[in-house]
């Protein structure tokens, strides 16, 4: 696919996952498969697969800042999204590229722990996540971990993962899709956005027997895609919902694991 002046563009600023599954290399595959020309600036590389992450080693804030830079100066980039950073310096460098290019319709996947379980985000960086990058977002989405982390409370039943949603956009001032797809006992996986005026949401079958990882990239970047595209907001979450749910659905096997059919 050539990028020309009918094709929409959109940025994944994020991990490498070595394995292909998750972070950038999920954001991309998600692009391309919704028929936007995808960008990237990558953060972090990662020794990883789906059962468990070894090493992290965060790429210098300036080379991070470059890759936006680049981007933004050749492309009208029609939305954004943002996954893993790791240290606080690079989600300051990032959102002052944001501000200077004006990027509009940014996605921001709070990515704190991975599927596996390992930390991915540095303590002082989640308080910079929240200072320096929540207030751009068009929508923040955090799946039940990650909500329960930022609220300091822990989400049993869906009623709570409304409130959650309500109280993240009243704190942030920016809407919150808080995903429910973790939620013990549902029979269905549902999303909850609040936009600061009503609730909304966003149900799909619980796909039984099938584990993957990088579910929340590829559903944060399908936001990104719709979005570039010229959907609105609860628009574009609802047709990243169904492709995402797709994509579990049909997950691929390769070896002893499942990888999202994107």
């Amino acid at each position: 696919m050539r990028a020309n002046n009918t094709t929409a563009v959109a940025l994944t600023v994020a991990g490498s996952d070595s394995s292909g599954g998750a972070g950038i290399q999920a954001d991309l595959k998600t692009f391309h498969s919704l028929g936007v020309f995808g960008t990237s600036a990558i953060t972090a590389i990662t020794c990883q697969n789906p059962r468990r992450v070894t090493a992290v080693q965060s790429v210098r804030p300036e080379i991070v800042a470059g890759q936006i830079d680049r981007v933004c100066e050749a492309f009208r980039v029609r939305a954004a999204k943002t996954g893993m950073f790791h240290n606080a310096r690079i989600i300051e460098i990032v959102a002052d590229r944001f501000r200077k290019w004006r990027v509009p319709n940014l996605v921001v996947d709070p990515v704190m722990v991975a599927t596996s379980g390992a930390l991915l985000l540095q303590p002082r960086a989640a308080t910079a996540l929240t200072a320096d990058l929540f207030s751009r977002a068009t929508v923040v989405t955090p799946n039940l971990t990650e909500a329960e982390t930022l609220l300091k409370c822990r989400i049993h039943t869906l009623d709570e993962l409304r409130d959650a949603a309500r109280a993240l956009t009243d704190r942030h001032g920016v809407p919150f899709l808080v995903k429910g797809g973790h939620l013990r006992g549902a029979k269905r996986a549902v999303d909850v956005l609040f936009d600061g005026r009503s609730l909304h949401e966003f149900s799909a079958p619980r796909v039984p027997r099938i584990r993957t990882h990088g579910t929340g990239c590829a559903y944060s970047a399908a936001i990104a895609a719709h979005l570039a595209l010229g959907f609105g907001l609860v628009e574009s979450i609802g047709r990243a919902k169904i492709f995402v749910t797709r994509a579990i659905r049909d997950a691929v096997r390769l070896g002893h694991f499942r990888a999202l059919k994107i």
